[in-house]
């Protein structure tokens, strides 16, 4: 009796997480679908889910409008730069909040922390005004400073977070076989921390990746990646759905391989401590 109480709940359980992981995907699985129509078919009503006359033209549209392989590698370098940037940033960061803790750490975490909740439009002037003044309007590395510093706090919280539960006698040992800080840190820290670097770090890719005030507000052609690549398609001359959506998915197509095959190492990171 017990054990088919238990069957059951299981059961319900796992139709629950996949009723709910499919509401999560569909408006995704809608998106890919919509770029194999026409733009009659994209706009119809009721609308139709497979039964359509499939099509490439919206890909080959977008591919003979567009330059897709320079929108995708300004998003590579701005999404890859602002991450490593980050990390080297945030490891020395997280490393004396979690070892070397002073009265006022859990006040700066806060105070980092709180800086996510400040709208984005509230800074949009003056850093745009640096910008200008700096010369690196529309440049990638403009991006890639300005994606690091408004992920940094999110970088900082997990890798501190991963690093409190490292035990400190392991660090204490090192130093007593002669470890100064750099070799501490590089050698001993780091590597038992791998799994929520990497976590962090894909974390912060992606967000990177998806970041679209920033990019749209920053750029205009030579560093735009591929959150521009997609707005360029949202006209308000037309209905251009198929080919947004053909756009769209294009543009999350890196995205969403890159996360299905690091799943488990993504996973395996949060649940290292940073849910906790």
């Amino acid at each position: 009796m017990a054990r088919a109480v238990t069957n059951r709940r299981k059961t319900l359980n796992t139709g629950l997480a996949w009723a709910i992981g499919f509401i999560i995907f569909f408006p995704i699985l809608w998106t890919i679908l919509t770029s194999f129509k026409t733009e009659a078919q994209a706009i119809s009503n009721p609308p139709v889910f497979l039964f359509f006359d499939w099509t490439l033209e919206n890909y080959a549209i977008v591919q003979e409008r567009s330059n897709y392989v320079r929108f995708l590698w300004n998003s590579v370098i701005i999404a890859g730069g602002s991450t490593i940037l980050g990390i080297i940033i945030a490891v020395p960061a997280a490393w004396s909040m979690a070892f070397v803790p002073s009265k006022r750490t859990k006040d700066i975490l806060l105070w980092m922390l709180s800086t996510k909740m400040l709208p984005a439009v509230g800074v949009l002037y003056p850093i745009y005004l640096i910008c200008v003044e700096l010369g690196v309007l529309d440049s990638r590395i403009a991006l890639v400073v300005v994606m690091m510093l408004i992920n940094l706090p999110i970088i900082v919280w997990m890798l501190y977070t991963y690093f409190r539960e490292i035990p400190g006698e392991i660090l204490e040992a090192a130093r007593m076989d002669g470890a100064g800080l750099k070799e501490e840190v590089l050698y001993v820290l780091t590597p038992m921390a791998i799994p929520g670097i990497a976590s962090t770090v894909l974390l912060n890719f992606i967000l990177a990746w998806n970041e679209a005030f920033w990019t749209l507000n920053l750029t205009a052609v030579n560093a735009a990646p591929l959150t521009a690549f997609i707005a360029s398609y949202s006209s308000p001359e037309g209905l251009f759905f198929a080919k947004l959506s053909a756009a769209s998915t294009m543009a999350i197509a890196p995205i969403l391989i890159m996360g299905w095959f690091s799943q488990k190492q993504l996973v395996r990171g949060l649940t290292f401590g940073a849910v906790k």
